[in-house]
């Protein structure tokens, strides 16, 4: 019998293992998920016939190699910097591989290696990155086929709260890894605008968001991407001047961010001496400028931000408790480790909460000597905390393709992303079968 093997069982799995057993059951094949917390992963089981909980270290080596030896495919869902090691064995065992991470440059080494062993190793296979690259390429290849030539491409996507669930003043709730929305935006965002090169540090990066009116559902606000300038070539677009890959956000969100980043609250690189004992409001007394007396902590943050104590960014900050004189309770914690497990009590579903996926895709491209402008809308709700559209749209391209990488329908071999027709035709076309379909509006420039 064919095993598929599903490493992690953590927020964006349930859709994934749901549909990987379906499709165990129908054609006879097993699915083992394994997880360091042993509870998740026999919860997301369930009491399935095709499947079986594991508990697993991905760090003890013998253990993930054991698992990995016994099965036909491995699907990670790990943080990204433990995929590489999950790789080598894989490749050492000859082993397909398929994650939705990003990847890096150290897997991208691993790709003539894969093809020698005829091996399948496919990043980038979720929602962003995964659904956004397929349905580009889809649009991209179609309108070079019909002659067009494209002048600039633009993409934006955002994991939200739906509007009827929208109750804090941040407009916004975790449906992904908090870590990750922590550390958001951190390096340099690269892209093309009018073909030249911009660069956007993350000191300014959430104070330059630019707003995003997308068709039918409103106002929104995003910032750019760190990889716009990487997917000219993968996209086939050399030559392009506007390229743009950008995260949505409700409107207010990114300069309310920019506050903390300015304050230091995003900073990973330090501990934070005695943590556990100081207060929020003596972690934001320790923060405010030297040069800045007299007023309340709370005056204080407001005269460094250059903000009213009673403005928009400020009520956002109160909201969130960093001026109570509440204990934080984190021995030695970095101030963004702080910071992520203070948002992970104010940012959290209550359990009939409904988050929101947009993305949006913005082409403008010249055929038959006419320009013309082309717009993809997807709008997906989920129905409740559990089930959300964030783990639906990260899980269920990753669950069609590891489908047909086991009906061996995929000949792509070596490390690759979902940008080729074998694969995003029948993963976008299955997609649409669950509702996953872009509203599309040309118009002449």
């Amino acid at each position: 019998m064919k095993q598929i093997l599903i490493i992690g069982a953590g927020r964006s799995s349930s859709s994934l293992i749901t549909y990987i057993l379906d499709q165990a059951e129908k054609l006879g094949w097993y699915v083992i998920v394994a997880d360091s917390n042993l509870d998740l992963a026999t919860e997301k089981i369930g009491n399935h016939p095709n499947g079986r909980p594991v508990w697993l270290d991905v760090t003890k080596n013998n253990d993930r190699k054991d698992l990995i030896s016994r099965v036909d495919v491995v699907v990670s869902l790990l943080p990204a910097h433990l995929h590489l090691e999950v790789a080598h064995d894989c490749i050492k065992l000859k082993k397909h591989l398929i994650t939705a991470s990003y990847v890096s440059h150290e897997l991208y080494r691993l790709g003539d290696e894969a093809r020698d062993r005829e091996l399948i190793f496919m990043g980038e296979m979720g929602l962003d990155p995964g659904i956004d690259h397929m349905s580009a390429m889809k649009t991209i290849d179609r309108i070079k086929r019909e002659g067009g030539k494209i002048k600039s491409f633009k993409s934006y996507t955002g994991g939200l709260i739906a509007p009827e669930s929208d109750d804090n003043p941040w407009s916004y709730k975790f449906t992904w890894n908090p870590r990750n929305v922590v550390l958001a935006g951190q390096g340099t965002a690269q892209y093309l605008e009018n073909g030249k090169l911009k660069f956007i540090p993350y000191n300014r990066l959430f104070k330059e968001s630019v707003p995003v009116n997308i068709p039918g559902v409103g106002e929104y606000e995003a910032y750019a991407n760190r990889d716009s300038l990487l997917y000219s070539d993968i996209y086939g677009l050399e030559g392009i001047p506007n390229i743009l890959r950008a995260t949505i956000r409700a409107k207010g969100f990114c300069r309310a961010w920019d506050a903390l980043i300015r304050i230091g609250l995003t900073d990973g690189s330090f501990p934070i001496l005695d943590s556990g004992n100081i207060t929020f409001h003596e972690l934001m007394d320790a923060y405010t400028s030297p040069q800045i007396q007299g007023g309340s902590v709370k005056d204080r943050i407001a005269q460094m931000l250059g903000e009213d104590t009673d403005s928009d960014i400020m009520k956002k900050l109160e909201w969130l408790g960093l001026f109570r004189k509440k204990r934080i309770n984190l021995p030695n914690a970095t101030p963004a480790l702080i910071l992520e497990n203070l948002l992970m009590s104010k940012w959290e579903m209550k359990k009939k909460d409904k988050d929101m996926i947009l993305m949006y895709h913005v082409f403008e491209y010249e055929q038959d000597g006419q320009d013309k402008r082309l717009t993809a809308t997807l709008v997906m709700k989920g129905e409740d905390a559990k089930n959300t559209a964030m783990a639906k749209l990260v899980g269920l391209p990753m669950g069609i393709f590891t489908k047909l990488v086991m009906q061996g329908k995929i000949q792509s071999k070596g490390v690759n992303i979902p940008v080729m027709p074998e694969v995003y035709d029948p993963v976008l076309k299955e997609l649409a079968e669950y509702g996953v379909e872009f509203v599309e509006e040309e118009t002449l420039i």
